[in-house]
Parts: structure tokens; sequence; C-alpha cells
């Protein structure tokens, strides 16, 4: 049974009273932190590493995301309805301005010379595109979508968040969750396809490309005296 004193709701479970956990949080209780991170931290660090793709990447966004809940807390709205969607929408935001620096770096490294590279070709790359490079082509579709949708399907296809939930999370309708996501489905497959042919031709070596059996040398000096 759940009573108001004051302003904070509590329940009442036998003779125990016990505070929401949003009450807790916005009082700065640092066990409440401490089981927030427990219970959503890797939760969190998963939907930024599908993300982003690098595990390192994900950890500081884990860590900014419940720097910010901290920061945040007294912001968190009365209630003792779960905070599962505020943490993601914290999150959400971390991810957005991550994305931005990325894009801002890449800009920069795209005004220096590229350097020289030497392809590496293998048969076994050439012929099958393995589950990393089928979740990396997805996450490219995926950075492709509108921001909106994008985080829409992050949310609810990613992460199983409820279209309630993740309409929390974002501040949107759940009419526009569900608009945005039927949106993201349509689109993701094309992108995807079109992303994993991309990777399969990268592999791929020229149509011209042959490679010279046997040793070396004699192949090579071989070659030269055809040019004589």
């Amino acid at each position: 049974m759940t009573y108001l004193t004051g302003t904070a709701p509590v329940h009442l479970t036998g003779t125990c009273v016990k505070q929401s956990m949003r009450a807790r949080l916005r009082a700065g209780d640092p066990e409440a932190f401490r089981q927030l991170f427990q219970e959503l931290g890797q939760a969190i660090y998963a939907h930024a590493y599908r993300a982003t793709g690098d595990w390192s990447a994900a950890e500081d966004a884990v860590s900014l995301t419940f720097l910010e809940v901290w920061r945040l807390r007294e912001r968190l709205e009365e209630g003792d309805e779960s905070v599962r969607p505020w943490v993601y929408g914290i999150a959400t935001n971390v991810l957005r301005n991550r994305g931005r620096s990325a894009r801002k770096h890449q800009l920069t490294l795209a005004r220096f010379p590229a350097p020289d590279t030497v392809p590496d070709f293998s048969d076994e790359v050439a012929e099958r595109i393995d589950d990393g490079e089928r979740l990396a082509a997805a996450r490219a579709a995926v950075a492709k979508l509108r921001r909106g949708d994008r985080d829409v399907f992050m949310l609810c296809v990613w992460s199983d968040l409820s279209y309630t939930a993740a309409s929390e999370a974002l501040g949107i309708p759940v009419g526009t969750v569900r608009s945005r996501l039927s949106r993201a489905r349509a689109r993701l497959l094309k992108l995807t396809e079109q992303e994993l042919r991309r990777a399969k031709k990268r592999v791929e070596p020229p149509a011209d490309f042959r490679q010279i059996q046997g040793d070396r040398t004699p192949a090579v000096r071989s070659i030269q005296e055809k040019a004589r």
C-alpha cells in the first residue's frame, strides 16, 4: 500500500516504511544510486555497445550516463514508477553528444592525406560475411536513419523497451514511437543489405589480381627477362 508523506511517496510493507527509488535518488541516497547502477549498468553498456561498436566508447558512455543521472537527480519527477526510461533517456542524449563529437573528429581527419594501405586478400573473408560484419553492417545502417527513428529503434528493438517506456525516455507521444519504429524497420532491411554488399566489395580482390605461385625470386626474374 502506498501513502503520501509530505512530498515523497512511501510504501508500507508490514511495519517497514520504504521510500520509492525516485524519492531516494532525489534525496541523494548513495545506496539508491549504487542499486540503480547494479540493476541497469550492464543493460546501458549493452545499449551503448550496440550503438558504437566499441567497448571502450561503451564504457565511457556508461560512466557519463550515470554521472548525469547523479547530476540531474533532483530533476527526476516524483512518483513510484520505474526510473528505467529516465536513465535510457539520459543514455540516448549521451550517445547523441558522442556522435556529434565523433563526426567532428572524422571531418578533421578527412582534411589529412589518407595513408597508403596494402589490401589483405583472404579467400575465407571474400567468400563469407561473418556475424561481426553483419552486426557492423546493421550498425552502419542504423546510423543512416533519421535521428528520431534511430533513437526509437535502439530503445524498442535493441534494448527491448516498451512503447510507453520509450515514449517517456524520449519525451514523445506513444503514437510517434509506433510510427517512427515502423518507418525505421521499413528502411533498415534495405540499408543493411546495401552495407553488406559494400563490405563484400571491400574484401574482394580486383578482377585482374593474380597471385604468382612458387618461389618469388625466379618469378620476378622471369618477368624482368620478358620485359627486355
